[in-house]
């Protein structure tokens, strides 16, 4: 019993580190990427922020199923959902916009450098997260809690897209580099929203699928 509440006192502490991580990296990632006019970074910030809702959730989620592992979602939880699904939502339409005027101004980023940077930074420690809590919620044989783990790598692979696009961008100046790279940020954010809004409805989503509860 000590041992499964030391668990859950390290999967909640897991979830704090990655709201406050989150909050840290969307400040920087929006300020640079307004400073240096690249939409991939901003966006990838903003999307940062919306995590932090979605983390919210998670740690509120840790502490009903320390009490009672069987229990449903309550209703923060839900709303929670459905907010973080919303904003994923029109972050998606706010990119897409964005794509739609630097296509149009022909519009160059001042550089990705930053890009490059606060990606490598957050492959890292996103896949350090993953890892732990997935041997946290396997301890605890939390589906819960492995679901999250598993959601993490969504975000691994968003910090690949802004990896990928800031790169080649600093090496080939191709003017396009910053808005595939934003497309590829719309992709996942609009699955991501999708996948909140099922969880919402009582699915069990594991980022792969959502099964009916």
């Amino acid at each position: 019993m000590e041992q499964e509440l030391k668990l859950y006192r390290r999967a909640y502490q897991l979830s704090l580190f990655t709201i406050i991580y989150n909050i840290a990296e969307g400040f920087v990632s929006m300020i640079l990427g307004y400073h240096d006019e690249t939409l991939t970074l901003f966006g990838f910030g903003v999307d940062s922020f919306i995590e932090v809702i979605s983390g919210i959730g998670i740690a509120v989620m840790i502490l009903r199923i320390k009490n009672n592992p069987s229990s449903s979602k309550n209703e923060f939880e839900i709303k929670a959902l459905k907010i973080t699904g919303a904003a994923f939502y029109l972050l998606s339409i706010g990119l897409l916009a964005g794509i739609t005027i630097n296509i149009i101004e022909k519009h160059k980023p001042e550089t990705t450098f930053w890009g490059i940077i606060i990606s490598l930074i957050s492959i890292l420690v996103m896949i350090w997260l993953m890892t732990v809590k997935r041997q946290v919620g396997t301890q605890l044989n939390s589906d819960p809690i492995i679901s999250d783990s598993n959601c993490t790598k969504i975000c691994v692979y968003m910090s690949i897209v802004l990896l990928i696009s800031s790169l080649f961008y600093e090496l080939t100046g191709f003017a396009f580099a910053d808005s595939f790279g934003t497309a590829g940020l719309i992709y996942f954010s609009f699955s991501e929203g999708k996948e909140a809004f099922e969880k919402a409805k009582g699915k069990n989503c594991k980022c792969d699928h959502c099964e009916t509860k």
